[in-house]
């Protein structure tokens, strides 16, 4: 990417923020929509209830192990727990990162109906997806997880090659362990794919004004969102911060402005790794309304 001066980088994150979702340059008509990043919406057609910030778990997470991992689970509770004294409902976890159980720990007492919990598996088999299932349950100590997601979907052809995996999880929902299923994924191509895929309740993808960990630009990938939206899918933003390229004050209150002011976009997860990432970041969404 080439490298601009802070005065173009902002304005060249607010026109495009502007032009993808169709309103003036101040931004004023869809931010003022959202009192905070504790809002509580519905996920798509699914009926499901989130806080519109969620909690992630698996910054820079490769396997069994993420930043949040690596605090330990006295400092992985605390923040938990501060982002739900907070508002925060919704906790994004994955059996890749390997907080399942830190999760489970740091939720003890609180109400499960409160809560939006959505986790991710890798399973390639059917019955893999059924031990999955039974086990991350026990990991994360609920009856039920809200939104169980194929981790990581790279091909167009994944509605296809994955459909016995999608089937297994597809009988999860209608015997209610799992309330709604989808994919994650990281490039355009599986994407564009979900558009038309009518197993699919959910879809976590990259979203940010920068084009970054992004394999198109922004406005293409937000033209995949709108499709999603207008099909009653539930869309959820993460890599707002394009894990941790754009971190500066400037950045974050431009990539949070960008997702804020996208219709079509429900709910975005950030990986807090401390209590006071998650004071500031509700504070910037706040003052990016002003």
């Amino acid at each position: 990417m080439a490298r601009i001066s802070r005065r173009g980088f902002l304005a060249q994150a607010s026109l495009a923020a502007a032009a993808l979702a169709g309103r003036s340059s101040t931004g004023a008509e869809n931010v003022h929509k959202i009192k905070s990043g504790t809002d509580i919406i519905t996920l798509g057609k699914t009926g499901i209830k989130t806080s519109r910030l969620g909690m992630g778990t698996g910054s820079h997470g490769t396997r069994r192990s993420s930043n949040q991992l690596k605090l330990g689970q006295a400092r992985f509770t605390r923040l938990i727990r501060h982002g739900l004294d907070r508002g925060l409902t919704y906790i994004d976890t994955a059996d890749q990162y390997g907080t399942h159980i830190f999760v489970r720990e740091a939720l003890k007492g609180v109400e499960r109906e409160k809560l939006f919990i959505q986790t991710k598996t890798r399973a390639l088999h059917p019955e893999v997806a059924k031990v999955d299932l039974d086990r991350f349950r026990q990991e994360l100590g609920t009856d039920y997880i809200d939104s169980l997601l194929m981790h990581g979907m790279g091909k167009k052809t994944w509605p296809a090659d994955m459909r016995p995996v999608m089937d297994v999880l597809a009988e999860a929902k209608e015997k209610g362990t799992v309330r709604a299923v989808g994919i994650s994924s990281h490039s355009t191509v599986p994407l564009r794919a979900s558009i038309e895929c009518d197993w699919l309740d959910v879809q976590l993808t990259p979203c940010n004004p920068f084009g970054a960990v992004m394999d198109t630009p922004p406005e293409e990938a937000v033209k995949c969102f709108q499709a999603l939206h207008a099909r009653g899918k539930g869309v959820i933003g993460m890599k707002l911060f394009a894990c941790g390229r754009h971190v500066k004050p400037e950045e974050r209150r431009a990539s949070l402005k960008f997702a804020l002011g996208l219709e079509c976009l429900d709910a975005f997860v950030i990986g807090f790794e401390a209590p006071e990432q998650i004071d500031d970041t509700l504070n910037m969404i706040e003052k990016v309304q002003q």
